[in-house]
């Protein structure tokens, strides 16, 4: 199997945060798996790869498997009432302490966990990422790509409401053509110079850099196991069971997909 590069020091600032996932992200592009995932999404929306970098494409799939709801930054999803934007995601963050295994990093709603998507796309240099609403109670994140014939849009879902357990990034599950503008995301939600906790801060670059290079359908089960404790449905233990049990089911060459299991693994033995 390949081992995943070294883990850099934790960040001190948001500034610094984004540089270090853009340089995990550029990473992740030599995994096989990611760039499977990529050509699967060209042919799906008929898009090119001028219209859809690749490097933009891998930055854009990282931030979604960290920050979703169940994803490896330990986002969970319940209802706030909260305004569209992230600002009490990052109040949340910059109040915690100690962060593990099955321990909620931040409660967010959808329209929140979406504009923390969106904020920390623009900020990491990748534009037209907006807010959508699918239906008048949700919210998702898409992707606007111009180019011809028309402008392409993918839908980002940050959760899996309205959804099966097998959308992910791309989603065909939501019609974004159903709201007339998408409108990118502008506001600074924080500035570049925010200082997190050393512990955070250092949590979110190792799960990068455990999970980036596995591919999206590895991901996607590994976030509802993961849902399924931060939620209380299911013990860690039990998680453990089942990623065995998936694991033992991946196909033959599959060691970005191994590592990323025999991590969620020993996550979730993890002491606290």
């Amino acid at each position: 199997m390949h081992a995943n590069p070294p883990t850099p020091a934790a960040p001190a600032t948001l500034a610094e945060l984004i540089a270090a996932l853009r340089a995990r992200a550029a990473a992740s592009q030599t995994s096989p798996a990611v760039r499977a995932d990529y050509q699967a999404l060209l042919s799906a929306q008929g898009l090119s790869a001028s219209q859809m970098p690749y490097a933009d494409y891998a930055y854009l799939r990282l931030l979604f498997e960290a920050t979703r709801d169940g994803g490896y930054w330990n986002l969970h999803w319940t209802i706030t009432d909260r305004e569209p934007n992230s600002d009490a995601i990052w109040t949340q963050w910059r109040a915690l302490r100690a962060i593990g295994p099955g321990r909620v990093s931040a409660n967010a709603e959808c329209d929140e966990i979406s504009a923390l998507y969106a904020f920390l796309a623009r900020r990491g240099g990748v534009r037209n990422v907006g807010l959508f609403w699918p239906t008048g109670n949700h919210t998702v994140a898409v992707w606007s790509l111009p180019g011809a014939p028309r402008e392409a849009r993918i839908v980002v879902p940050t959760t899996q409401i309205f959804l099966s357990q097998y959308d992910s990034f791309g989603t065909r599950g939501f019609d974004p053509w159903k709201q007339p503008r998408i409108y990118e995301y502008g506001r600074r939600d924080v500035s570049d110079d925010l200082r997190l906790p050393p512990e955070l801060s250092a949590f979110f670059i190792a799960q990068a850099a455990r999970y980036a290079d596995a591919s999206g359908l590895s991901l996607q089960r590994l976030r509802g196991l993961r849902d399924r404790v931060l939620d209380g449905a299911m013990s860690r233990e039990e998680a453990v069971q089942h990623a065995q049990s998936q694991r033992q089911r991946l196909p033959a060459g599959a060691d970005r997909d191994q590592l990323a299991y025999a991590y969620f693994i020993r996550e979730m033995r993890e002491p606290g």
